[in-house]
């Protein structure tokens, strides 16, 4: 059988603009936001190699909640400032982390994870969630791999109708 990633390109400057033509044809017609972003962790998650978590925590207050991913159970809320997605909130930045078991207050919710990406999404210039990718490699993740995957997140930032979308 022939895996679904195993038909994407290796090469990680043909991967990202085909993710992104991909992601963008399922969003040209769908503004709503449990949909887009369930698909993209989907496709990512599809196109991916070496990862084995990917999706989304969304702000809810003054903590990350869990939304919409592929992979085993996760942590459901995150305290902005803690772990490596708390820390992405707080610092508004894209955190690449290439031992995450090293990082200060890291919070393991697989403890097969070695390695992660995390990247702010934001609505009108707050931070309202974040991407999170996991990997059970340490060092997976480069700047090819923050490069294509922020032109993903900002391909999302523009797609939803964040106005619309509340956590319950």
């Amino acid at each position: 059988m022939v895996e679904i990633n195993e038909l994407y390109p290796s090469k990680k400057n043909q991967l990202y603009p085909l993710l992104k033509a991909q992601l963008k044809a399922l969003t040209d017609d769908e503004r709503l936001v449990l949909p887009n972003l369930s698909n993209t962790s989907a496709l990512l998650n599809g196109a991916l190699t070496d990862i084995n978590w990917v999706g989304f925590y969304l702000m809810k207050g003054n903590q990350l909640v869990l939304g919409p991913f592929q992979g085993k159970t996760a942590c459901i809320r995150i305290p902005v400032g803690r772990g490596v997605c708390g820390t992405a909130v707080a610092e508004n930045k894209i955190m690449r982390v290439m031992d995450v078991h090293e990082f200060p207050g890291h919070i393991a919710c697989d403890s097969a994870s070695n390695s992660e990406i995390v990247l702010p999404i934001h609505h009108n210039g707050t931070v309202i969630g974040v991407l999170d990718i996991d990997s059970p490699i340490l060092n997976r993740f480069d700047e090819e791999d923050e490069k294509g995957l922020s032109e993903i997140v900002t391909l999302l930032e523009n797609a939803c109708d964040w106005e619309q979308f509340t956590m319950c």
